[in-house]
């Protein structure tokens, strides 16, 4: 006879509190029930790519379910019926509006508000709250964090990035009001720790203290609980909670090779521990630390930049030395454009990798990708001309049987993108009436 369990059960151990996945014995065998369909979480994550993309190579030509996937979406055809791309969405306020130049400022910042950001380069920022943060102030109650900002670069609270504009804008993608944004984490080590290391005031340090003296996994610290746990367990359970521990040191072992390899002087610049030094590397880390905050529970809203808007950075390992923001300024010459094309494939892989996680972590009778809302995008289309009116638009997932992904859909030209987001706070419970810029919910999602 398997023992009940609460949905906030934890494994302990000096200072280490391990959240646990969603197991049979905390009542998930009776989803079917429409009193358990509600109590089902679905989570809402938005990842975001810089310096628009080479539409042609992302855009559909035909509609519906039958299309052919575009070059720059080919890395996602083992999950073309998880996804749909829509087409003519547009964030008006990220256009000029009378303020000149500073797109790129302009397209981090107004991307999920649709609020135009104020010109300045002081403190006197303004912009608008996010739809994260419209449901994380619905829905964050009922988790640990109300929200999870992560990304690859650092955000920056200070200084001029762009024509006028504060670095505050082009490295910020969540604002929890109009004068408040929410900084990102980069470093997969203190995400880690924050969501694995959960005990009572002084007890993470100590615990942290510890195990870095003589090289000890967190998990080491809770084995007892975990063995005592799944003596309680059915089979399908203990199954479940050993593909889980397994993960949770996968990913451990991972940041702490990273560390090894920043103390070993690869590099004279010391970088900060946990960051690995390979890109591809580090967006693979942090996207496995947010499917473990899916999976157990401990956030249900997440922002993830994979590189700040107007990002320099080079490609080597997909044979690209050239900084992103220039090839993005092609001016039509089809070499740069071959490279801009490169460039979106590899982020279109790292998506790939994202969604094939989030779709092996099993969930009772379903998966993490089918109980959430994953939107990957950007707030600029065409690069050259900083085109803020046709976005590259991408929503995988079905909340929870709420979305049918699997096609391609185009809306009229400029259609609001805050109709979408409208539409994806309904199916969380939240209410977008905080959204300006909509014309409605978005149809056909």
């Amino acid at each position: 006879m398997t023992t009940r369990l609460s949905r906030r059960t934890m494994l302990r151990g000096l200072g280490t509190g391990i959240a646990l996945p969603l197991l049979d014995a905390m009542g998930s065998t009776a989803v079917a029930a429409p009193s358990r369909k509600a109590a089902v979480p679905v989570r809402m994550a938005f990842l975001y790519v810089p310096n628009g993309i080479h539409m042609p190579d992302w855009t559909p030509t035909d509609t519906g379910s039958a299309y052919k996937l575009p070059p720059t979406l080919e890395p996602l055809a083992d999950l073309r019926g998880d996804f749909s791309i829509l087409t003519g969405l547009g964030q008006r306020c990220a256009n000029s509006n009378g303020d000149g130049p500073g797109d790129h400022a302009r397209a981090m910042a107004s991307f999920l508000s649709g609020v135009q950001a104020r010109k300045t380069e002081g403190l006197d920022i303004e912009c608008g709250t996010t739809v994260d943060q419209i449901a994380a102030s619905a829905i964050g109650r009922r988790t640990r964090f109300p929200s999870l900002e992560i990304g690859a670069d650092r955000g920056k609270s200070s200084g001029t990035c762009d024509s006028g504009y504060s670095c505050v804008y082009s490295s910020t993608i969540s604002w929890r009001t109009e004068s408040q944004p929410l900084p990102k984490e980069n470093d997969p080590k203190v995400i880690f720790e924050r969501l694995f290391e959960n005990g009572r005031p002084g007890e993470s340090a100590q615990a942290r203290a510890k195990r870095d003296r003589f090289s000890r996994s967190i998990l080491d610290f809770a084995l007892e609980d975990a063995r005592r746990l799944e003596r309680s367990l059915g089979a399908s359970d203990r199954r479940k909670l050993d593909e889980y521990l397994s993960a949770i040191r996968e990913v451990e072992q991972r940041i702490e090779r990273s560390n090894r390899a920043n103390a070993a002087g690869v590099a004279k610049v010391k970088k900060p521990d946990g960051i690995p030094q390979d890109y591809e590397q580090h967006l693979r880390l942090l996207a496995d630390l947010l499917v473990l905050a899916f999976q157990t529970d401990s956030t249900r809203i997440a922002t993830f930049v994979f590189a700040n808007e107007g990002s320099g950075r080079s490609y080597p390992s997909v044979e690209v030395p050239e900084g992103h923001h220039d090839l993005s300024h092609h001016g039509n010459d089809p070499a740069k454009q071959a490279k801009l094309g490169k460039i979106n494939r590899f982020h279109t892989r790292q998506l790939a990798y994202f969604l094939g996680r989030l779709k092996s972590a099993r969930e009772a009778d379903s998966n993490l990708l089918d109980r959430s809302m994953i939107l990957y995008g950007g707030c600029i289309g065409d690069g050259n001309r900083h085109d803020h009116n046709h976005l590259p638009i991408l929503l995988a997932g079905r909340a929870g049987g709420t979305l049918s992904p699997g096609r391609h859909q185009r809306y009229e030209a400029k259609t609001p993108l805050n109709n979408l987001f409208s539409s994806l706070l309904d199916r969380i419970g939240a209410q977008p009436d905080a959204l300006p810029e909509t014309t409605g919910r978005l149809e056909g999602i």
